[in-house]
């Protein structure tokens, strides 16, 4: 009922923020008489802000038109390789007419960046995507948002999401040979349990896995997001955040938790802040100050666009994760395609390099929590690991902006070149995927060859012996 309210409330209020923009543009168009009167800056300010508190925001794009490898603009183009119920496997495909740009591009590791499902869109990651294409082959999981889709579409589980990233990364590694996982935030704990299973099937599992600020470990540093969860019973949530999709989308009857009750959440989170960021919006519309409003709506167009996750997805996220900590306490069991549970048993991990990246005041991820991976994964060599904290990090701090350009991203690509050898293909862990399903030859067979390679190596010892005589 709240969805539904919620959404009738938002209808009403768009026709008024459509005019408060109008009225906007009245006040400061210098044509209009209206733009000369002594207040008309801050009456179009004042409407501009009504306008943006106001309007409904959509999910923005990736944007990115062009990067600079070796100094040659090279064009970029977004396309879809895999279509799934609740994701789209994005690639941003590159392409240059320089040579030897195009030769450097080829040479180059392919990274699978897992963003995270906790709210946001994919695109939160644009500069990390931005940044790494640069030196990478990048696909980035772009996560749907729940209320799109149908009924009929099935359920979304985390045990699906697991089998989702297993999927995509051997969608990577068929067409590379193998591939690199980046983990920014949320999905740290279901790509941690996918490399772990794939691990213990004796698949090749990727050539390293770098973990940004999630909550492997959600009992060490709590934080304010953690307490929620772990304080909160599982019924609470069930209760009071989840609610059926109105009747006016696709995903109509679907149990989701809403978008803008995520929205209030992290606005809940920092109230002062924000306010603060609009008083300063508002300050900077009356001054022209074109460079800080230009930067203000980019931020916030980002920040407002939520999506709706899927109850069952969500909820299992909160148990597993921040309530019963299945993951460290090795009790996770996880349903495979085929319906069968499996372990999930991070020691199992030999052959995949781990880096895990923590910032000193992240406040969505405690001190600790991504870095307990390291104590999961017993069984990969010290020389195959490496931890690394930001100084003065918060969590959007570690994957975009100036810290994750300066600081975080020479160490990732460092961590990744370092163990970037996709000519030694992984044997699988187990002697039962290593042993190749050959049937049996027939016993004449046998013979047959047995005796056809005594004649090759009598043969062999010949030649050699001329050749000596020679």
């Amino acid at each position: 009922m709240l969805y539904q309210i919620y959404e009738t409330q938002r209808s009403i209020m768009e026709p008024f923020a459509d005019l408060a923009q109008a009225a906007a543009k009245m006040y400061s168009n210098q044509l209009n008489p209206f733009g000369h009167s002594p207040l008309a800056h801050r009456v179009s300010a004042g409407y501009e802000l009504m306008h943006r508190l106001g309007k409904d925001y959509v999910k923005p794009e990736f944007g990115i038109r062009t990067v600079k490898v070796d100094k040659v603009d090279v064009a970029i183009h977004e396309r879809v390789e895999i279509d799934k119920p609740f994701c789209e496997l994005r690639r941003f495909k590159r392409f240059t007419d320089d040579a030897p740009t195009l030769g450097s591009l080829k040479k180059q590791p392919a990274v699978l960046i897992v963003a995270p499902l906790s709210g946001h869109y994919a695109t939160l990651l644009r500069d990390t995507v931005k940044t790494m294409l640069k030196d990478h082959k990048v696909y980035i999981t772009d996560w749907k948002n729940a209320r799109l889709v149908p009924l009929a579409d099935g359920e979304f589980h985390l045990d699906d999401y697991i089998n989702y990233v297993q999927e995509f990364i051997r969608h990577v590694q068929g067409v590379y040979g193998n591939c690199h996982v980046v983990s920014v935030c949320q999905p740290t704990v279901p790509v941690l349990a996918a490399v772990s299973l794939m691990a213990s099937r004796g698949e090749m599992t990727p050539l390293s896995m770098t973990m940004m600020g999630g909550p492997i470990d959600a009992r060490k540093s709590p934080t304010a997001v953690n307490n929620l969860a772990m304080n909160k019973s599982f019924e609470w949530f069930e209760n009071n955040v989840i609610y059926k999709v109105p009747s006016t989308f696709p995903g109509a009857g679907r149990r989701v938790y809403p978008g803008f009750l995520q929205h209030t959440g992290f606005v809940a989170m920092n109230p002062d802040r924000h306010a603060t960021s609009h008083y300063d919006y508002f300050k900077d519309l009356i001054k022209g100050d074109d460079a800080s409003t230009e930067a203000h709506r980019k931020f916030y167009d980002e920040y407002n666009a939520v999506l709706d996750m899927d109850a069952d997805y969500y909820l299992e996220t909160i148990k597993t994760v921040f309530q019963d900590y299945n993951l460290v306490h090795g009790t996770w069991n996880v349903k495979n395609l085929q319906g069968k549970t499996e372990l999930v048993r991070p020691q199992d991990i030999t052959t995949t390099a781990l880096l895990t990246v923590e910032g000193e005041l992240d406040d969505i991820s405690g001190s600790g929590q991504t870095a307990a991976a390291h104590g999961l994964c017993s069984n990969i060599k010290a020389n195959n690991r490496k931890h690394l904290e930001v100084p003065g990090a918060g969590h959007y701090g570690i994957f975009s902006g100036r810290r994750w350009r300066d600081v975080v991203y020479p160490e990732v690509v460092k961590f990744i070149l370092a163990h970037n050898d996709v000519s030694g293909k992984k044997k699988p862990a187990s002697k039962a995927a290593a042993k190749p399903a050959v049937k049996a030859a027939p016993r004449s067979a046998t013979k047959t060859t047995a005796k056809a390679a005594v004649k090759r190596t009598a043969k062999a010892v010949a030649t050699k012996a001329i050749s000596r005589k020679k």
